[in-house]
């Protein structure tokens, strides 16, 4: 059984305006479709090859909805933050002695832990920022100081120095509220 050519163009026609792609050739389209094709109806499937990586993407980005929220709902608690600092300079560097290969790392473990420990208070929409300072004790100074912009209404930080025989340390974590 053998289409006409006038009933292969209208079939043409009607796909092309549905706008259905097909990656098989003509010949196996046309079977695909002669087969579909019963008295009276027509029925198109459309194929599509593999899916671009934009498509990929798109579907891993989450689309979020305007909250139209202005300022935190629940403020940054500083104090408690005060105490986590505390707390963490003290258990990992109180019989601590100064050597720089084990203070540079110590510097990477105290601030992963300080950050996880603020992350679990789950203070929503702030972005964190954990800075640890390890130096040796020897009757010197430092100064170290920070800028950022920020909105000093929702925006602040919470920082804590820690001193042994050897060593000092010191703490600050930034919390940047996110519209």
């Amino acid at each position: 059984m053998m289409m006409s050519d006038i009933a292969k163009d209208r079939m043409a026609h009607s796909v092309k305006k549905r706008g259905s792609m097909s990656s098989l050739s003509g010949q196996e389209f046309w079977q695909k479709e002669l087969h579909r094709c019963t008295k009276n109806s027509m029925s198109t499937v459309s194929y599509m090859d593999e899916p671009s990586q934009r498509d990929d993407a798109s579907r891993l980005t989450i689309q979020m909805e305007n909250t139209y929220q202005l300022g935190p709902t629940k403020h940054f608690p500083v104090v408690i933050v005060n105490h986590i600092l505390k707390d963490v300079l003290t258990k990992y560097l109180q019989e601590e002695q100064y050597e720089p290969e084990l203070c540079r790392q110590m510097t990477k473990t105290i601030s992963e832990v300080i950050k996880a420990q603020v992350k679990d208070l789950m203070i929503p929409r702030y972005k964190l920022i954990v800075i640890v300072h390890i130096g040796q004790l020897n009757s010197q100074n430092i100064f170290i100081g920070s800028r950022c912009l920020w909105d000093p209404k929702s925006d602040t930080f919470s920082s804590y120095v820690f001193r042994n025989s050897s060593l000092f340390a010191l703490a600050s974590v930034y919390a940047v509220y996110f519209e």
